[in-house]
């Protein structure tokens, strides 16, 4: 039996009192499905815990936390094996990756030696693996066998590395420098640099439309973010679409048509038409709101509170925040394997 998350409440409540018939015939009746079974657990949200050097495991049936893994220092990012058996977390400061199951929540093993992992991400065709060096300024190409990496390339690239965005080619890398405002792209096939271009203060993260034509980055020292056209060899600034102040994460709310952005400063999360280039939405969101992830039926936005050390669930439907989990310091990173698209 599969429930969706917003069954979750009800179906808890009903199972609490005894009520399993009932609960099970209730989800058949409304198709509320998602991948757990009944009385089984629920696939577990990650957060990341960046000051803590762990992980918190939180149950989405009754938003509590679980568990909390350690890991090496600063834990910021994460990302999935290609063959979704692992959730690789990027410690940063320990110059290391974590493997952690992403159903079970169990450390698999730990990859050493991966120089300042601040930002993480594999090709669309599973050939390579980049990371950010956010204090080191550089970036890394690692070649992916299935289980090992191998350092390819090192790539001097400008001062503080932030984050990445892969082409549906696999041919191109973006990646932001957050302390010298600028965006730069690298051939993956040449491992070298295509081009650089200055940008608007503090880009963070990057998303790039289906098309590969367009790409967004937030501008975590504006109140916006900037659109360019890559398409062609030489990047054009096409549009700023004023959000709000520290644009600063993207997510992809499943659609193929709508992006999230959180604003880190003004606390709140907006919604970008990227047909129209808009606003259209937006909602609230406490405590200094930085990484997204998105429910499975695209309902509820599971976003980290950093300044506040909580992870927020923010009900899309009525703009209201619904939970909030207590999680150890400075939360970054969020996931879960029930998630809508990401592209």
């Amino acid at each position: 039996m599969k429930i969706f998350p917003h069954c979750f409440e009800v179906f808890q409540r009903l199972l609490a009192h005894g009520s399993t018939r009932f609960a099970v015939l209730l989800a058949v009746a409304t198709g509320c499905w998602l991948p757990i079974q009944v009385g089984a657990q629920a696939r577990p949200v990650f957060v990341l815990n960046s000051l803590d050097a762990s992980i918190s495991v939180i149950d989405p049936l009754n938003w509590k936390e679980t568990q909390r893994i350690s890991t090496g220092k600063q834990p910021h990012h994460m990302y999935l094996t290609p063959d979704q058996k692992s959730i690789i977390i990027a410690n940063a400061g320990a110059d290391s990756l974590t493997f952690i199951d992403p159903l079970t929540a169990q450390v698999q093993r730990t990859a050493r030696g991966i120089l300042d992992p601040y930002q993480l991400a594999f090709s669309p065709d599973m050939k390579w693996f980049v990371t950010a060096a956010n204090r080191l300024n550089h970036v890394d190409i690692y070649r992916w066998d299935g289980t090992e990496l191998s350092l390819a390339k090192r790539i001097a690239t400008g001062k503080t590395p932030s984050h990445l965005w892969i082409d549906s080619t696999s041919n191109t890398v973006f990646c932001t420098m957050q302390d010298s405002d600028e965006l730069v792209a690298i051939d993956l096939t040449t491992q070298t640099l295509k081009w650089r271009v200055k940008t608007g203060p503090m880009p963070a993260d990057i998303y790039g439309t289906a098309d590969d034509r367009l790409l967004l980055v937030g501008l975590t020292g504006g109140d916006g973010v900037e659109v360019y056209d890559v398409s062609a060899a030489v990047p054009k600034l096409l549009k700023r679409i004023k959000t709000d102040k520290g644009a600063h994460a993207f997510r992809a709310v499943g659609d193929k048509r709508h992006l999230l952005v959180s604003n880190r400063v003004a606390n709140t999360i907006s919604k970008i038409d990227l047909q129209t280039l808009a606003v259209v939405d937006q909602y609230p969101a406490p405590g200094g709101p930085d990484c997204m992830d998105v429910s499975l039926d695209g309902r509820f936005i599971y976003v980290t509170s950093r300044w506040i050390g909580k992870l927020s669930v923010i009900d899309t439907d009525s703009h209201q925040v619904v939970h909030q989990v207590k999680v150890g310091k400075s939360p970054h990173g969020v996931w879960t394997i029930d998630h809508t698209a990401r592209r």
